[in-house]
């Protein structure tokens, strides 16, 4: 049994656990609203940006459209872009995307294909260095980014499309979370390159209402200018997602390690009450001894 210091000890560092975990929450809450309103208000961008790509795209679907839309003709090689936090503390928020990429891994290898992995966030690097460490080939941290903006995603979209355009690889997936709701936030694989891969076939197109357009310069034109802008949308898109869901778990997390530490404050206290009086019954009981024997 745990003597009386101990159990005084062990209660202020839990108390002291549970203050910390509870300002952890209420930060995490606070960045929650910010970031969840940064990727609602991306979402509306990159649909219609996903939009207009399908609209184009089916008119310059041929051998002379650029290859970031139709790719390298081949998919032998797989860079899978592995997006999570940079920071830990957070649930199973990081452990979940690792997960989906550990299983896109071993399929993509038991189907002969090879990988390479280019992680973004020092988690993911973490979470898959182990295993996958001669798969690497990259990991982008963003611990110094105070705010995701279109300048960070556009410096991992021109690291990937510098790749593709070196033929480091046929076809690029982009494994991050989606967030959708404070509780919950899915883990998600999606084809960046080739982007008519990506583009769903069943995405609403813009409506013409019945008008005929000609491009100048051609499809093909447009499309090379708007295809890296393209790239950097979903990866802004992705991260943004992946910073709510983030702030959702964290939150969620502390939420939970808070209740825990409350409770184990009490049974805490309950044994160091029980363990006081047994030490006054105690002594009481050898005083009366005492007494009765003189």
């Amino acid at each position: 049994m745990a003597s009386l210091k101990e159990l005084k000890n062990r209660i202020s560092s839990v108390n002291s656990t549970k203050k910390i975990t509870k300002a952890m929450k209420m930060v995490a809450a606070a960045k929650l609203r910010k970031a969840q309103d940064a990727a609602e208000a991306a979402r509306p961008y990159a649909e219609r940006m996903a939009a207009v790509m399908a609209n184009l795209a089916t008119a310059a679907d041929g051998p002379d459209a650029p290859r970031l839309l139709i790719g390298t003709g081949k998919d032998e090689v797989r860079l899978l872009v592995v997006a999570a936090a940079d920071r830990g503390l957070c649930g199973g928020f990081n452990t979940n995307i690792a997960r989906l990429a550990r299983e896109r891994i071993a399929a993509l290898t038991a189907a002969g294909k090879t990988v390479k992995i280019l992680c973004v966030g020092k988690k993911a690097g973490d979470a898959l260095k182990r295993l996958h460490s001669d798969k690497i080939i990259g990991v982008i941290e963003l611990k110094g980014v105070k705010t995701l903006d279109g300048a960070v995603a556009g410096r991992i979209g021109d690291r990937i499309v510098s790749l593709f355009d070196e033929g480091g690889f046929d076809v690029c997936e982009v494994i991050s979370s989606q967030f959708v709701s404070v509780m919950t936030q899915k883990p998600r694989a999606q084809v960046l390159i080739p982007a008519r891969d990506a583009i769903d076939p069943g995405a609403p197109r813009p409506d013409l209402k019945g008008a005929v357009y000609e491009y100048e310069p051609d499809e093909e034109q447009i499309l090379a200018a708007l295809l890296p802008r393209y790239i950097k949308t979903v990866i802004l898109s992705a991260l943004l997602e992946n910073l709510a869901g983030e702030m959702g778990a964290k939150m969620a997390a502390m939420d939970a390690a808070t209740r825990n530490a409350g409770e184990l404050i009490d049974k805490l206290k309950l044994e160091f009450n029980r363990t006081r009086q047994a030490k006054i019954t105690k002594e009481l009981i050898e005083i009366i001894s005492g007494a009765e024997a003189v």
